[in-house]
């Protein structure tokens, strides 16, 4: 990471930037290096949020090398204000705050920093969105777009069934393997965020058209006997994120569906139908892989959004 011209003081803890410079590189680039690992061998964080985490703190040591401060709490605060200046979304200011904080309670705990800059900080106050959700007539048509005609449509079709059916994030589906799911009972396994391994219950549709592109399509798009990730891309290699981003874009456009969608538009329709139609809420939190059930809640306020016309439309006293 780019840590050039930055160091920590071992007597002090402080950055600074008028002595060796090439040491006092290495130093941090270490430090940061040995939190990284922290974060991936003992609290168990994917890759992508490692990696994220590695961005968030290169931006802030960079901005502090530049403007030639101390890493302090004001150093932190002229960098906050430095994000809002840039119009930073307040959820990107959260996240780098977050990661700046975790980085120096990591070395207190370490005794490289005697206290915490950032200790007395708070994260900036965010508006939390409901999550755009599709009707059952839009999810409906979306998983019937694809041309069966192809390998690749009756792949498409398996994998929009099986995100509607489970609501894996697009990054679990997309790292399926063959021997990741069952048909008796239908069920799918994955890993989630933290190499979490949690079984969802797979609908019968979903598990005809997954049969269907196991015996059909995907041995015209397998290239390499010994692959075992379960869906392919047309040169018989494993079909990215943002492979699948494509696709489902194009459907969308083709299904008509109203405003733009993710994969994860799928997810939060999965959770919010289920919880309209009576799912309870720890069975939506552990089918999805969440850590906190408040995370799951916001889908509650989504359903009881949908509801409201339902019951002014329905109820005699309404």
């Amino acid at each position: 990471m780019n840590a050039a011209g930055i160091w920590f003081l071992p007597s002090n803890g402080l950055f600074n930037n008028d002595k060796d410079a090439h040491s006092g590189a290495s130093d941090v680039t270490q430090q940061v290096k040995e939190f990284l690992d922290y974060l991936r061998f003992e609290r168990n964080l994917s890759l992508n949020t490692i990696e994220s985490y590695q961005c968030d703190l290169s931006d802030y040591l960079s901005f502090v090398e530049s403007q030639g401060y101390e890493a302090d709490e004001q150093s932190v605060i002229q960098y906050m204000r430095y994000l809002r200046e840039q119009d930073r979304a307040p959820s990107t200011q959260a996240r780098r705050l977050a990661a700046i904080k975790g980085f120096y309670r990591f070395l207190v705990s370490d005794h490289v920093l005697a206290e915490d800059p950032t200790e007395l900080l708070s994260s900036p106050k965010l508006h939390r969105h409901l999550p755009h959700v599709l009707s059952i007539e839009e999810v409906t048509r979306l998983v019937e777009a694809p041309d069966l005609r192809t390998a690749g449509g009756i792949r498409d079709r398996a994998m929009l069934e099986v995100l509607y059916a489970t609501g894996l994030r697009v990054s679990e589906l997309c790292h399926l393997t063959v021997n990741d799911w069952w048909l008796d009972p239908p069920k799918i396994r994955c890993l989630g965020k933290g190499s979490k391994e949690r079984y969802i219950p797979l609908g019968r549709v979903a598990a005809r058209w997954l049969m269907q592109y196991v015996d059909m399509a995907r041995p015209k798009l397998l290239k390499n006997p010994n692959e075992s990730v379960l869906f392919l891309n047309r040169r018989g290699q494993p079909l990215s994120r943002q492979g699948f981003w494509k696709i489902i874009k194009k459907y969308a456009e083709k299904a008509q569906v109203g405003q733009p969608i993710t994969p994860h538009t799928i997810r939060h329709s999965f959770a919010t139908h289920l919880l309209e139609n009576g799912a309870d809420l720890r069975a939506v939190q552990e089918m999805l892989g969440h850590q906190d059930i408040s995370t799951t809640q916001i889908y509650t306020h989504v359903s009881q959004k949908r509801l409201r016309p339902v019951y002014d439309q329905t109820h005699p006293r309404a």
